[in-house]
């Protein structure tokens, strides 16, 4: 290696988290270049005006559209025994002429009925001279609209539409939209003004405000929270794991790791455990206070100057499945993808490459992808989409060896291109790059512009050019701070385009790797609302601790929450060398999500640990590769149904109150449920939702409850639900020389099962299918099997 490849090795991390001594990262909650925007800061500023939802001026039942009439109102103060009081008060106009502007503003409403479970209402603090025709956030551009679904009637105070599904009531005076399910209980109501007549404590209602020092409005969109009302979604977040009691900014920032508040993957979706789920259809920056300031009162602070929320009504599966119609389903990777992922921060040449494979294959770790960060250019991290000659002499050839040995090769690359960059000035000649408001770069960089049609196209064409070489895959890095005060090709600025940067730059990425190699995958950094639809993510620059082990899950799970079905994270965190003990436990836990990867700080490579480590590291991963045929059935019907791979135990058992408590385990798929071992220790606590449990490694069976379970020879608690054939395929070194035409099932059953069930979806198959497997004596024998002639299929009673 050469001796600057090295010195830059140890003095800078592969997402801009710097190492050297006296470095820093940006510190959160400052006023510094991006820094997220915390909306909510402009309605708690006692020199804006308010604008209250007072009451419904107008409504056609017809149309479901009417017009709200909202009242004046600004924070007056008054000092009381050494304390200074601040609430809302009535306000008069105070623009001139007064013939010329309203003081209580009548202004747009609707509500539109995209399925029988989900509704949208809309409501503008202004006219809006440039709509958006089509969202890149919805799959189609447009929701749909069916009214014939909701049946209207005339009620005492207002209107009610009713569904099979649910109800939507809403009330002249005072304003009211007010939610229900099937069965009459009020899922969440907006909130008005008289709502808080019994409290002291000065609360915000559904209004706007309009700024004193430009007069832009946002909209504050207020709804009740009830009591045990719990929360969970907003994109992969690593705070606690019920948001009820939080507040949260929904800005995609460069997080600099995984123990605190901000977000690489920020989605505006959430849901509740009282049966419904909410959509933000915004792109602007996006505070919701679930209670934090008042405890019954949800205050979703918009940065538009509308509100625009779509609401979904059902259990946990329902919700998401509705979400995904409307935002879109993750596609269905390639098999090769859920492979093992060999990585490191980073390999800098062809030899590097080359002997990392040999080990893979020496030491018999399965593996289906090398990984090459930030070190393939001439100069590392100087990203010009051009294998440097002196250090990869026949990139091609390289690739086209990895691939005859089941070895796929994934590139690191990102959007930003610094002014000594030999695409420079290409890039600003085209006009490819934001610009700032005097037609200049906002920052020394050149941030590729991907609402701009040209900018995809030629960006793309250099992604082509790599796949013609032979590359499979693009690691999606970055995108996290696109310039929030730039002027984009769309014609917004950054407040409007910043949270959609992520989506742009995933879609394109995505869009060419589908055009050139016939699948949809991606290794991504940042997300917003949509982005789910070309897996798949990652979770960002984690540190190699415990708690980081642990806050990986709760981001994992919240993502998951959000309409996400494929996600991984840097096996053994990233920041530094993982220490041994750690990346032991680590390693299990990777291997049980959808995807997995070891990379960051070196070494990686399992044979680089000791042999007692190599050993178990093996033995976790050759547990993956002989699951493959579970992993990727489930993968298959988690895509097609909106559905995380990784999933709370709410989401299986939503009936079930335990299940909404526990955030340190997880079902991996619909039948295996996973607790990691967080600690040096070789036991947990497990809750176990309702029915019987069979431990994966050591055949114990539990019943429903909490247990202390110890761990089997691999480090993790593992255990499969009662009357599951797990499908296992022979062990190999990659996915492409598995040989899917003999399966074996092992069935997982207690004495009273009789029957089981398995789910397989083959490689050249087109759906998933159940298999049925019956008891015979001492075994199960296969008594329904659609896949007669393509796989032979050996029973296995686990016992």
């Amino acid at each position: 290696m050469k001796k600057s490849h090295l010195k830059t090795l140890f003095s800078i991390c592969a997402f801009g988290l710097l190492t050297i001594p006296n470095a820093s990262a940006q510190i959160q909650n400052a006023d510094v270049l991006n820094a997220p925007i915390d909306i909510s800061k402009d309605f708690q500023n006692y020199l804006n005006t308010f604008y209250f939802a007072d009451e419904l001026a107008s409504f056609d039942p017809a149309t479901a559209k009417g017009t709200i009439k909202y009242l004046r109102y600004n924070y007056k103060t008054r000092q009381a025994f050494n304390n200074m009081m601040m609430k809302p008060d009535v306000e008069k106009a105070n623009e001139f002429p007064t013939t010329e502007y309203a003081e209580s503003p009548v202004l747009p409403f609707q509500i539109q009925f995209v399925s029988d479970r989900t509704i949208r209402i809309k409501t503008t603090s202004g006219p809006q001279f440039h709509p958006e025709k089509e969202s890149l956030m919805l799959i189609n551009g447009v929701a749909p609209n069916h009214p014939e679904l909701w049946k209207y009637a005339k009620i005492e105070g207002g209107h009610s539409y009713t569904s099979k599904h649910g109800r939507v009531e809403i009330l002249t005076k005072p304003w009211h939209v007010k939610i229900y399910d099937e069965k009459g209980k009020l899922l969440t109501s907006t909130l008005h003004d008289t709502d808080f007549k019994n409290t002291y404590t000065p609360t915000l209602p559904f209004s706007y405000v309009r700024r004193n020092s430009d007069y832009s409005r946002s909209m504050g969109a207020a709804f009740s929270l009830e009591p045990d009302e719990k929360i969970f979604g907003c994109g992969e977040s690593f705070t606690q794991f019920n948001k009820r009691g939080q507040k949260v900014v929904l800005w995609t920032d460069d997080a600099n790791g995984i123990q605190n508040e901000t977000m690489y993957k920020p989605v505006p979706f959430y849901m509740s455990s009282r049966g419904y789920g909410v959509f933000m259809h915004h792109s602007t920056p996006i505070t919701v206070d679930f209670g934090k300031y008042f405890g019954s009162a949800n205050e979703m602070y918009i940065g538009d100057d509308e509100a625009d929320l779509f609401f979904f009504i059902g259990e946990p599966k329902d919700i998401l499945d509705q979400y995904t119609d409307l935002t879109g389903k993750a596609a269905m990777p390639p098999l090769w993808s859920f492979g093992f992922w060999m990585s490191r921060i980073t390999y800098f040449t062809e030899k590097e490459g080359r002997e990392v494979a040999k080990d893979l294959r020496k030491y018999k770790i399965p593996t289906d992808v090398i990984h090459f960060d930030t070190g393939w250019f001439d100069v590392d991290w100087r990203n010009n989409y051009e294998f440097s000659k002196d250090r990869f002499p026949d990139a091609q050839k390289m690739m086209s060896d990895l691939k005859d040995d089941g070895f796929h090769v994934c590139l690191w690359q990102l959007p930003y291109f610094s002014p000594k960059n030999t695409l420079f000035p290409e890039i600003m000649e085209k006009n490819l790059a934001v610009r700032d408001r005097k037609g200049n770069l906002p920052y020394e960089d050149a941030v590729l512009d991907f609402s701009n049609p040209e900018t995809v196209t030629w960006y793309q064409s250099k992604l082509k050019h790599l796949f013609d070489q032979g590359v499979s895959v693009f690691k999606v890095d970055f995108g996290e701070a696109a310039p929030p005060d730039g002027i984009y090709h769309s014609g917004r600025t950054g407040f409007y385009e910043h949270n959609l940067y992520p989506l742009r730059y995933n879609k394109a990425v995505a869009e060419i790797t589908q055009k050139e190699k016939g699948y949809t995958l991606i290794w991504a950094r940042s997300t917003w609302a949509g982005s789910q639809r070309y897996p798949l993510h990652w979770g960002g620059d984690a540190e190699t601790s415990n708690g980081a082990m642990s806050a990986e899950l709760r981001g994992g799970l919240s993502l998951g929450l959000s309409g996400f079905s494929f996600w991984s994270h840097d096996v053994g965190g990233f920041a530094t060398k993982s220490p041994e003990n750690l990346y032991r436990r680590w390693a299990p836990f990777g291997m049980f999500t959808s995807h997995v990867r070891s990379h960051g700080e070196p070494p990686r490579e399992p044979w680089l640990y000791s042999k007692d480590f190599l050993e178990g590291f093996r033995k976790a991963d050759n547990m993956r590769y002989e699951l493959m045929p579970y992993i990727y059935a489930q993968a298959k019907e988690s895509s097609q149904k909106g559905l995380p791979m990784m999933r709370a135990l709410f989401v299986e058992y939503p009936n079930d109150p335990g299940a909404w408590l526990v955030d340190n385990e997880y079902l991996f798929g619909s039948s295996i449920l996973v607790a990691p071992l967080f600690e040096e220790v070789t036991e947990r606590d497990v809750y176990l939702p309702e029915g019987t449990w069979i431990d994966y490694q050591t055949k114990k069976v539990y019943q429903s409850g909490w247990h202390k379970i110890k761990a089997g020879e691999v480090p993790i608690v593992v255990l499969v639900k009662d009357g599951t054939a797990l499908p296992h395929i022979a062990l190999a070194q990659s996915t492409k020389d598995m040989d899917w035409s003999k399966l074996t099932l092992k069935v997982y059953a207690s004495d009273k099962i009789t029957s089981a069930t398995a789910k397989v979806f083959l490689p050249d198959g087109d759906a998933v299918q159940e298999i049925k497997v019956t008891k015979n004596g001492n075994n199960f024998d296969v008594t329904s099997n659609p896949l007669q002639g393509k796989t032979t299929l050996k029973t296995e009673w686990i016992k």
